[in-house]
């Protein structure tokens, strides 16, 4: 049986959200089979669950923010999607994410310090199928039109695959790679996907801070662009790592759905937003998917039986 995972142990981390600027600790514990991926708000005179669903999600301009219902006014946890793509890029479908503030830490604006995290408390094998959420026909979301065009798509795929195409018209972004697809089956989320940072614009500081936006934002955890370079003095990890930091998010946004994919996601110029839409709108159609279990796991598609060890 392919089953489900989650933490041996407990793990904890300190840092500050990208956006808040505010100091943030996060205890991430095991949870039982079914329970799912959900977020406590320790800091709150009453703790707060937040369970992790593509109708929880209340905001996304420039992360992904979930609060209870998906209701904007509720207590809510932003910037969930790094750790998110962690989960997936581990396996893990039950976990307790205990926060102390309402945002997640940037630490250094990538996933792989939430995989050491997490590999660090030990991955469990527990005794549940795991459930897969299989695409059964083509499901795509578009907006705009001309050079403002972006749209996401979902199609039928024996595995899970993300293809992503960037196109800022920005010199920096325009010397690398700007289009990466990339097989979770393939084991290399670690290596290839998991260290692709975060990035912003010195023209969009002022106007981000002016909406509480990137006020914990430094060159240890965004990858920092003037109008003709890159500012960080130790450049690149990757020679097309805005492209894959595309495909870090959305496999982080993706996983908010639930449970795994199975499916090819192919995307133009995507982010949190239109990911999120893409989710509701599969969801909203009964015959776009079903729930798939394998109790032979030699049926999975390759390489998804063992996304992470388990220990």
């Amino acid at each position: 049986m392919l089953a489900q995972r989650t933490l041996k142990s407990l793990t904890r981390a300190v840092g500050v959200g990208v956006h808040s600027g505010q100091k943030v600790e996060l205890t991430l514990r095991p949870a039982p089979a079914d329970h799912g991926i959900t977020f406590r708000r320790t800091d709150l005179p009453v703790p707060v669950d937040i369970p992790v669903n593509a109708f929880a999600v209340s905001d996304t301009r420039m992360a992904s923010t979930i609060s209870p219902g998906g209701d904007p006014g509720a207590p809510k946890v932003q910037t969930i999607e790094h750790l998110m793509s962690a989960c997936a890029g581990l396996g893990l479908d039950n976990l307790v994410v205990d926060i102390t503030a309402e945002e997640v830490p940037i630490l250094d604006g990538s996933a792989a310090s939430f995989v050491y995290l997490l590999q660090s408390a030990g991955i469990e094998v527990q005794r549940a199928p795991k459930r897969f959420l299989r695409v059964k026909k083509p499901v795509e979301i578009r907006e705009g039109e001309g050079a403002s065009l972006k749209w996401a798509r979902l199609e039928p795929h024996h595995g899970y695959r993300l293809t992503f195409e960037i196109d800022f018209g920005h010199p920096a972004l325009d010397a690398t790679g700007q289009r990466v697809s990339f097989d979770m089956g393939s084991g290399r989320y670690q290596a290839d996907i998991a260290r692709a940072r975060t990035f912003g614009f010195t023209r969009d500081v002022e106007m981000m801070r002016a909406r509480g936006l990137g006020l914990g934002g430094s060159m240890d955890n965004v990858i920092v662009i003037d109008d003709y370079r890159v500012l960080n003095s130790e450049g690149l990890r990757y020679d097309d790592e805005f492209a894959k930091h595309k495909i870090l998010d959305a496999i982080g946004d993706l996983h908010i759905a639930g449970k795994p994919l199975l499916a090819h996601y192919v995307a133009y110029r995507s982010g949190h937003a239109l990911n999120n839409r893409l989710l509701r709108a599969l969801l909203a159609d009964e015959t776009a998917y079903d729930i798939l279990t394998f109790e032979d796991e030699t049926r999975a598609p390759a390489g998804l039986a063992a996304l992470a060890p388990a220990w």
